[in-house]
């Protein structure tokens, strides 16, 4: 993946509206984990990581102001305003997720662009794979970027598990964590956006991507001997090769890994088998770090969210090296690796 730097980032949290308090509390381990309005069970309310925004601002209209914010900071954050074209790609939850706060992803476009009063919307292209649709947005990005009439690409995800609808059906698939469930994830919130320009432009280059699918996902159906496919970390294994390859690196040659590691322990058997079938030899320790420890389950606002965490990271000298891979997958078995390289690591 050639020809793409990240330029800008915003957030948009639990427990930071923008990406400098966000960053600062993720590195503090400071999480906004809290009772909500949902109920677990007889007067045990259950936890989840809401934006601490208006609470009668809800749905569709919750997003369109998450995400709006999450993006002007990022075209804040440039040291120049675009003179040329800014295309969006926006990052939405899968389709037909139980109690998705979107339902008109259309709708959620023009909200978006009513409130940045912006022309950045009217040709936004949309990703609809849930946590890992950041990765699939890159290759889009890469391309648009080749025209020389776009001058930005702006990279913007948004999500809520805090609805009732999403609520009920986790809780009745037991996967959220409660006082009966300790193999489950926190319900969170939140949008995050990045800039993306073309190479050159900015200290904190993608070379390397790799997507991939998981037959084994989380919970799958029957096989045809009537067993759940095993676990062998396939999917994500083909997506750190994919990328590792393209960046011309061995896994060893990885400073650190970020993963959206939302709670439950097939994630993050996942991402330790994806490890142990590629590295070799000996090699420095490389730290796994999550936003999930702080913000629970953001669904599709991840990715742009721990790019930014990476590149904020490095440009302030707190990374845990470079390059650093930033991962992420899906309960219906989509997987994508992502490699970062910084000039000021």
């Amino acid at each position: 993946m050639r020809g793409l730097d990240i330029l800008a980032c915003g957030m948009v949290t639990a427990v930071g509206l923008n990406a400098p308090s966000a960053c600062a509390a993720i590195r503090s381990h400071i999480d906004g984990f809290q009772e909500t309005r949902f109920q677990s069970g007889p007067d045990e309310p259950l936890i989840g990581a809401p934006v601490p925004l208006i609470h009668e601002l809800v749905g569709e209209q919750r997003m369109a102001y998450l995400v709006a914010a999450a993006i002007r900071e990022s075209l804040d954050a440039l040291p120049t305003s675009p003179t040329k074209a800014t295309q969006l790609i926006l990052c939405v939850p899968e389709e037909g997720r139980p109690g998705s706060p979107i339902e008109d992803s259309m709708r959620l476009v023009r909200r978006i662009g009513e409130l940045l009063g912006s022309s950045a919307t009217r040709a936004t292209r949309l990703v609809t794979e849930g946590r890992p649709s950041g990765h699939v947005a890159f290759r889009t990005a890469a391309r648009l970027l080749a025209d020389a009439d776009t001058d930005h690409v702006i990279i913007a995800g948004v999500d809520s598990y805090l609805t009732s609808g999403t609520v009920t059906h986790y809780l009745s698939e037991d996967r959220l964590l409660t006082q009966g469930n300790a193999n489950g994830f926190i319900p969170g919130e939140a949008a995050g956006a990045i800039v993306c320009g073309r190479t050159g432009q900015g200290n904190f280059r993608l070379s390397g991507l790799g997507l991939a699918r998981e037959q084994a996902f989380i919970y799958n159906g029957l096989d045809e001997d009537g067993m759940h496919r095993p676990l062998r970390g396939d999917g994500m294994t083909a997506a750190y090769r994919e990328a590792l390859e393209e960046c011309g690196i061995e896994m060893s040659g990885l400073g650190y890994r970020i993963a959206d590691l939302i709670g439950e322990q097939y994630w993050f058997r996942q991402s330790a088998l994806a490890s142990i079938r590629l590295v070799r030899g000996a090699h420095d320790f490389q730290d796994i770090r999550s936003p999930a420890e702080s913000l629970g389950n953001v669904g599709a606002a991840v990715v742009p969210i721990m790019v930014g965490m990476a590149m904020t990271a490095a440009a302030k000298g707190y990374s845990g090296g470079s390059p650093v891979l930033i991962e992420a997958s899906s309960d219906s078995g989509a997987c994508g690796a992502a490699i970062f390289s910084s000039k000021v690591a």
